[in-house]
């Protein structure tokens, strides 16, 4: 049986001002997504997320079917009714994600290769303090699992700074948050694979380093494929969340 949505687990709000827009309805509510407070398989109802969250329904309507195009939300069917839910976090769809992702850091990757030799230095340095911090972390595994991801998140997030375009970037903001729900899920459980995406990602340094725009792209699409590995064996044992 799909589970409801926890009024209790809601922190108390103040009222949202008259007016509250579609896209604050639509951020909040992906918020509560991929921190996993509205956990995979969650009925979605329209009238618990308008008290919860202290707005009217008219944006969270439209917030959910903004939610949906982008895949967070799943229309779940069955013989007598259908429901919307918080879309399951599967194998597939990781996949997908990982994918398209890496393809939108290679591209960006390329264009950090072709800046010039001192920015590309001081790129790498940024790079190399966030790296070597994982490196510390995957040895010593007692970093919380969100420091882990915080330092991985800002290391990719500095390729989409220096390399990326408007539209580029903007792409990328829209998948980041869908990749996250699946890290902060699973993350504690691919800590032993640490050191793996610590060496990925001094290849992609190396690579930028060299001014090599075909390396570092390959770079970046091999650390978030081998991710994608990564985490479809954590999926296998511990399964797909929502899926049931």
């Amino acid at each position: 049986m799909k589970r409801r949505i926890s009024q209790s687990a809601a922190s108390p709000r103040v009222k949202a001002e008259h007016g509250t827009s579609l896209l604050t309805a639509f951020r909040e509510i992906r918020e509560l997504i991929v921190h996993g407070r509205l956990s995979p398989g969650t009925w979605i109802l329209e009238a618990e997320l308008a008290e919860r969250l202290n707005m009217s329904r008219t944006p969270i309507r439209g917030a959910i079917h903004w939610l949906q195009r982008e895949g967070y939300i799943l229309e779940h069917r069955n013989a007598k009714k259908s429901r919307m839910i918080v879309a399951p976090l599967t194998k597939e769809d990781a996949n997908e994600l990982y994918i398209i992702i890496g393809r939108l850091e290679g591209i960006a990757a390329r264009g950090v290769a072709v800046l010039p030799a001192a920015e590309r230095k001081d790129i790498c340095s940024q790079l190399q303090k966030l790296n070597d911090r994982l490196e510390v972390i995957s040895k010593d595994r007692d970093a919380p699992p969100g420091e882990i991801f915080e330092n991985d998140r800002a290391f990719h997030r500095l390729i989409i700074k220096y390399g990326a375009g408007a539209r580029l970037t903007t792409l990328h903001k829209a998948i980041e948050p869908q990749t996250e729900r699946y890290w902060r899920l699973y993350a504690s459980s691919i800590i032993k694979d640490l050191y793996l995406s610590v060496a990925e990602h001094t290849e992609v340094i190396r690579a930028i380093h060299a001014g090599d725009p075909d390396r570092v792209e390959t770079g970046l699409q091999v650390n978030w494929l081998k991710g994608s590995e990564r985490l479809g064996r954590v999926i296998e044992i511990f399964g797909e969340r929502g899926s049931w």
